[in-house]
């Protein structure tokens, strides 16, 4: 048995290993058999609480999925010296809980990162999310646009009416230099996304919690931009930025491009 490594913070006592980590907030339960190919050693029992973790070494006493995988009939298939041709495949057991920012996974057995063989579920818990409800166009002063409603549950959702009211809602257009002095142009839309706290039963959990409101500048860009414009990654064509309060089109695009050392030209 070894003790295993997890992160920076690592302290070692003989097969117990104890590891702080105020960033990694989660509650997990786990206990695993390793892998074949593990290093660290095999089987292993996990307790991690908001920040805490409790690593243990335990002897062999499950031991990882293996199963055959017969290739007989593929050319390209190496041929064992006992004539088969195949290999054995060899994954991880994980047995146990994990539960962080409102989603529970339950591993049930074979770890694979597959969905077709991976024996795990996970779920989102309704009464830690928020669900969105409202996605709002707003004109050149600020005044509501058009407004698209939470869809229902089931129902199909339909592109042409966001599409068809963002080309009629009423845009700027600012003419910039950008940091290497190539001349652009950009088209600015205000828009606003509206959240509730609780999904399905819980809803009725937003009575006690405020609605997360944002506020945003939408910005298409005439060509490409930013650092790694010209290269394989490629640069922008168009993001939004949130908004602070009281800001329209023109002083929300002059604070972004004087973060972005660009030059506003109006």
């Amino acid at each position: 048995m070894y003790a295993r490594r997890w992160g920076d913070n690592d302290r070692h006592l003989g097969p117990f290993l104890f590891a702080i980590d105020r960033k990694y907030k989660h509650l997990a339960l786990l206990i695993s058999s390793g892998g074949d190919d593990d290093d660290e050693g095999g089987c292993f029992a996990r307790f991690s609480c908001y920040g805490f973790t409790l690593i243990v070494s335990l002897p062999q006493i499950i031991k990882p999925h293996s199963e055959w995988v017969d290739l007989t009939g593929q050319h390209w298939a190496h041929v064992r010296p006992d004539g088969r041709q195949g290999y054995t495949q060899t994954d991880e057991r994980v047995f146990g809980f994990s539960y962080s920012e409102g989603f529970l996974q339950l591993k049930l057995g074979r770890s694979t990162g597959d969905s077709t063989t991976d024996r795990s579920k996970g779920y989102f818990l309704p009464w830690t999310q928020w669900r969105f409800v409202r996605h709002s166009l707003y004109d050149l002063s600020g005044g509501h646009f058009w407004t698209e409603q939470q869809r229902k549950p089931g129902e199909r959702y339909d592109f042409e009416p966001a599409r068809r009211a963002k080309e009629e809602c009423p845009a700027r257009t600012f003419a910039f230099k950008d940091f290497d002095g190539e001349d652009l142009k950009a088209v600015t839309r205000i828009e606003e996304r509206e959240w509730k706290f609780g999904e399905g039963y819980f809803k009725w959990l937003s009575l006690f919690r405020p609605a997360k409101i944002r506020r945003s500048l939408d910005i298409e860009f005439s060509g490409e931009t930013g650092r790694r414009k010209g290269s394989w990654k490629g640069g922008t064509m168009g993001h939004s930025i949130d908004m602070k309060p009281g800001e329209l089109h023109e002083a929300a695009f002059r604070r972004y491009c004087a973060q972005n050392n660009m030059t506003f030209e109006g």
